[in-house]
């Protein structure tokens, strides 16, 4: 009897390395059917303008959050009235590449690079322009839509700054470019034509 104590007791431990490998099972499924680790998400979190990759999905930066219905960034969760008196909502440039061009009627940086971006929005046609008018009356937006030509692509009249507010924006001239997926980046004017061309042909292609 004395000789068999030693198997058992080999056995026991054998059977408990095996249960102990088979608690880390449902961890490893998890990760197959794409469940990010805790190691995952903090490299990703660290640089969230980077392309998310084939087997994870980066975790929502502010500018990345979507709403209750999951397809509309955060961000385009507004309603403004254009100079032209239309309703615009931001939910309509979900799923599109996006140039917010943030101006105000007095700001030279403005006046100097509006035929750039005048030029830049009819060129690129799949990529969506809008203008946020603000810091003046609507009566001063409206007359610098005409003395520079930019009625190619809508102006939103943002006198209490709402949107402003919502993208993030706190001085003219400043470009939030928007890629598809909701990731925003920020760009100071004023910007020269090929300035505004290369930032606007990799939000196109990014």
């Amino acid at each position: 009897m004395n000789g068999m104590i030693p198997v058992r007791a080999a056995t026991v431990m054998a059977t408990a390395v095996l249960l102990a490998a088979g608690c880390g099972g449902p961890g490893q499924g998890e990760a197959a059917n794409g469940t990010t680790s805790a190691s995952a998400t903090a490299t990703m979190t660290s640089a969230p303008t980077a392309a998310p990759s084939a087997s994870a999905t980066p975790e929502p930066t502010a500018s990345q959050e979507t709403a209750s219905n999951g397809s509309v960034p955060a961000a385009l969760e507004f309603s403004a009235r254009t100079l032209d008196g239309e309703t615009f909502q931001g939910a309509s440039l979900a799923g599109k590449p996006v140039v917010f061009w943030f101006w105000a009627p007095w700001c030279p940086k403005c006046m100097s690079e509006a035929p750039h971006v005048k030029a830049a929005a009819a060129q690129y046609g799949d990529v969506a322009f809008v203008g946020v008018a603000g810091l003046d009356t609507e009566a001063a937006m409206k007359e610098f839509v005409q003395r520079t030509k930019t009625e190619n692509f809508p102006h939103l009249s943002d006198e209490k700054g709402a949107v402003w507010t919502k993208l993030g924006v706190s001085q003219q001239s400043t470009f939030v470019f928007m890629k598809p997926d909701g990731t925003t980046a920020k760009a100071s004017g004023p910007l020269g034509k090929e300035q505004l061309d290369e930032l606007v042909r990799a939000l196109r292609d990014g």
